[in-house]
């Protein structure tokens, strides 16, 4: 209890203040011990209060876990309103391949870089931030301490894609017609998988193994309540915005990895010099260029790079630029979905995807994150999961141009959802 109890009294000492019997914002930031920073994702856990979102940055030693919702808001614009009459707020969360979004203003935020690490508590009210403060105070009341995350106990019982091979075939058959007809440049076609499980899967447990051999990774998980979840592990940045300077990424273009390093580094030569991966990588570089018009000046692509993940490589060109505004919501709509997980032209891909995937991908495809006004930052929602329960639905797909194969696509999203899938069975796979 150590970890908590000092930190809980200085926050109560600082509730005991004054507040106006007026609408208003108030933060009250402490820094927490050492051993509390290096188990976010355990304390996170532990709660029985909900939301809760928890994010580790793939390349540096920032995580986050968020708890509670003081406010919460259903689109980016109504975020950005809110951020521009409260400036000192982050939000934090997940915005939908759909265009809608789930994004908090949590009552607690921890962050910690480094293994250093701060509590956030949030107050907010529209009538009385008096009230607002003894509110916290009962909520503080519930919180609990970390503890280990016991380790994955996993029995699949069942596994149902939709679609089944034949469709995926046949569904596959329609892009390439398209795409020959000049209806289509590409479309990323995915594929669910629903496993259902012996017993309920809690989600924490699943994000702590993810983390820990899915590296090069950003980590994200919403937990809705104790029971539903959707959570992933991602190698893609969507974009990130530091005052106006933009960076951002074409992550488009797919070989498997292999566990030797001989064979690996040549899977990766294979890759920066195969013909239809870079012609799916430049069709997502071009989009995101023309996207970015009017919108930012000075971009610039870097050369390609392959990124090696635990299952699969991909092809990646970083794409920088300075914005004409700091406007986030004008960032999601210029860059969400992006042609790496809708494809070319946007609209008629995204109409492609509506009419032949079986299955609605809500928050899959969709990007998971925080913003502010300083600086915001969301990864593509990939290599994800929606837990409820004792079923567990994945999503992978692939980036369908002229010359794709059925057979080898098919291989592809086999390999990415490996990278969740394998972790319940982790000896041999299914």
């Amino acid at each position: 209890m150590e970890q908590l109890s000092g930190l809980l009294r200085q926050l109560r000492q600082q509730l005991e203040q004054d507040f106006p019997s007026a609408a208003g914002m108030r933060q009250i930031t402490l820094p927490i011990p050492d051993r509390l920073a290096a188990m976010l994702l355990e304390w996170l856990a532990a709660q029985t209060q909900f939301p809760q979102f928890y994010w580790r940055h793939r390349d540096t030693q920032q995580e986050a876990a968020v708890c509670g919702a003081v406010r919460q808001f259903s689109h980016p614009l109504q975020a950005q309103a809110f951020l521009h009459a409260y400036p000192c707020a982050r939000l934090w969360g997940l915005n939908a391949f759909d265009d809608s979004a789930l994004l908090l203003l949590p009552r607690v935020e921890i962050l910690s870089r480094s293994g250093k690490g701060q509590l956030t508590l949030n107050l907010f009210s529209e009538s009385s931030l008096r009230e607002d403060a003894v509110t916290a105070g009962r909520w503080l009341d519930e919180l609990r301490v970390a503890k280990p995350i016991a380790a994955l106990q996993v029995k699949v019982q069942s596994v149902l894609h939709q679609p089944e091979r034949p469709a995926w075939d046949a569904m596959l058959h329609d892009a390439l017609k398209a795409i020959e007809n000049q209806q289509l440049d590409k479309v990323v076609l995915a594929r669910s998988t629903l496993l259902t499980l012996a017993n309920p899967l809690f989600a924490p447990a699943l994000m702590a193994a993810s983390r820990k051999v899915n590296h090069r990774c950003y980590h994200f998980m919403m937990r809705f309540d104790a029971h539903s979840a959707f959570l992933g592990s991602s190698p893609e940045r969507l974009y990130l915005r530091e005052g106006q300077h933009l960076l951002t990424e074409a992550l488009a273009g797919t070989v498997a990895s292999h566990t030797d390093e001989r064979q690996a580094r040549a899977l990766a030569q294979w890759l920066l010099h195969d013909a239809k991966n870079q012609q799916e990588n430049l069709l997502v570089v071009d989009d995101i260029c023309q996207r970015l018009q009017g919108g930012a000046s000075a971009v610039d692509v870097l050369p390609p790079e392959v990124v090696r993940l635990r299952r699969v490589q991909h092809l990646r060109r970083q794409i920088e630029g300075q914005l004409n505004r700091g406007d986030d919501a004008d960032c999601l709509q210029r860059l969400q979905p992006t042609a790496a997980v809708a494809g070319l032209p946007r609209q008629a891909a995204r109409d492609f995807i509506r009419q032949h995937e079986p299955f609605s991908r809500h928050w899959y495809a969709g990007s998971a994150g925080y913003l502010s006004i300083a600086q915001s930052e969301f990864c593509v929602a990939l290599r994800s999961t929606q837990i409820d329960g004792a079923q567990m639905q994945l999503y992978a797909g692939a980036g369908i141009v002229s010359g794709s194969d059925p057979a080898e696509e098919w291989q592809e999203i086999e390999n990415k959802v490996a990278g969740l899938r394998t972790l319940l069975q982790p000896e041999g796979g299914f």
